[in-house]
């Protein structure tokens, strides 16, 4: 019986890999900024992460929107419709351009609303600058997006990762010039990370398209594009899907978010110590993530293809494997939570030495809670990604604002401003919020899969009779 399901780990972790290291690539940009700043001291390292908290929110919209690109090349790809799956993208590119820009307008006339959000002087200060450039870079970051989810529909999910591996390459290097002032580069603190953020992004684009132009199947979706014979009927379909999945993704990273400004009103200290316990569990979210891409393009895969019993089968596999890398990294967390978040922090700086033990002790409570989340933030997830494979986007999209801001946010709230708690209050809010949504998104998979796999014999039978 168990069997049934273990036998796709291998497949489902060949094509899972790429994903997660890309997706990772991501994070690395911050983890990389967020080390290479945080020995400048806890102010900045704040100011990233108030800085960041604008940008979480809206990538999340960006890349929530871009989500919509995959399962409609998924689902071509499973039907043999090449010219259907190259619509949808083509019609995606132009929806992601647009709203990268959009969003780049969003952010950086929302930027003085730093100094009403009762944040510290001296962290509003830093983050004002670094927001400016690392708001410029959502643009080429949002595009690469529509590149992403069309080169993942069609199981190349290596490229993405390729890309994300170069631009890693020259974050670090132009980092290590613009933030410390190396090879005759101004020493720019903060705003040197901002620079080599937007430079990386751009980087990506060029580097994953190449690489697609040069594949035998790829280069027919992004050769070659026409962009006057656009239509409105793909138009309105691609917003249908992409307009809720962002609201999804928008809706848990918004109260992350959440965490943070509310970790900035108790200090800097606190914020600090939760942009490193955010940032290590972003590390590990990111293979949850990549299992969740994996369940959308074999659902997308297997809706094409009408085969709704394998549909199950692999989507089953793919929640047992989550729960068990998950239940891994919980392990990890609770083992190392005295040790990761020493990363971070200079702690033979003896200037800042009562500073940075504050915040070691402080992640290290958050990292306690984290390790609890890890099983139902990676379930939550890896469903939202089974069921947009099956364009099911308007009840999860209920469930996650439930589940996070009428349960989780309250919890955060009250237990993080006005009780001792403090941090470890707020994330305990993140856990309730986590745990209600994975619970609601797993329930609404199994109801809706086995509704269809119903529906389809049924259709099966009368056509037989």
């Amino acid at each position: 019986m168990l069997q049934q399901y273990t036998k796709e780990f291998g497949y489902n972790l060949r094509l899972a890999g790429p994903v997660i290291l890309g997706m990772l690539g991501h994070t690395l940009v911050a983890f990389v900024d967020n080390i290479m700043v945080g020995q400048l001291g806890t102010a900045e390292l704040a100011a990233v992460s108030l800085g960041n908290s604008f940008m979480f929110v809206a990538m999340s919209l960006g890349i929530g929107f871009s989500t919509a690109i995959t399962p409609l090349v998924a689902e071509a790809e499973g039907e043999g419709n090449f010219s259907k799956g190259k619509i949808a993208f083509k019609h995606g590119l132009v929806l992601c351009g647009v709203l990268g820009v959009g969003l780049f307008a969003t952010v950086f006339l929302a930027k003085p609303l730093m100094r009403l959000m009762n944040q510290p002087e001296e962290v509003v200060v830093l983050a004002m600058p670094y927001l400016t450039y690392v708001a410029i870079s959502l643009v080429p970051l949002i595009i690469f997006q529509a590149f992403k989810q069309c080169s993942e529909g069609l199981s190349l999910t290596r490229y993405p990762m390729y890309a994300a591996m170069a631009a890693n390459l020259v974050n670090v290097f132009l980092n290590y010039c613009f933030i410390f002032g190396h090879f005759g580069a101004p020493a720019l603190g903060v705003v040197g990370a901002a620079i080599g953020t937007l430079a990386s992004r751009v980087i990506m684009i060029g580097v994953l398209w190449w690489l697609m132009a040069n594949h035998q199947k790829a280069k027919w979706y992004v050769r070659r594009l026409r962009w006057r014979m656009l239509s409105a009927q793909v138009m309105r379909k691609i917003i249908g899907l992409g307009f809720p999945s962002a609201l999804q993704m928008f809706f848990e990273v918004a109260i992350f978010t959440a965490a943070i400004w509310l970790s900035g009103v108790l200090g800097k200290n606190p914020q600090a110590a939760n942009q490193i316990a955010l940032n290590l569990s972003s590390m590990t979210f990111m293979v949850a993530m990549g299992f969740s891409v994996v369940a959308m393009i074999r659902v997308g895969n297997q809706k094409g293809r009408g085969a709704f019993d394998e549909l199950r089968r692999i989507a089953f596999s793919i929640f047992l494997l989550t729960l068990l890398c998950s239940s891994v990294f919980a392990g990890l967390f609770f083992t190392l939570k005295e040790v990761l978040p020493t990363v971070y922090l200079d702690m033979n700086d003896l200037e800042h030495f009562a500073d940075n033990q504050e915040v070691l002790l402080l992640a290290a409570e958050l990292m306690l809670i984290a390790a609890i989340f890890q099983i139902s933030d990676g379930l939550q997830v890896v469903a939202l990604g089974a069921l947009r494979g099956l364009q099911d986007v308007f009840y999860p999209t209920l469930y996650t604002f439930i589940a996070y801001w009428v349960v989780g946010f309250p919890v955060s709230y009250y237990l993080g401003m006005h009780t001792p708690w403090g941090s470890s209050g707020i994330w305990m809010g993140l856990l309730a919020g986590l745990s209600l949504a994975a619970i609601s998104l797993m329930w609404r998979f199994q109801k809706l899969s086995k509704r269809l796999l119903i529906q389809h014999n049924q259709s099966a039978a009368v056509s037989n009779s």
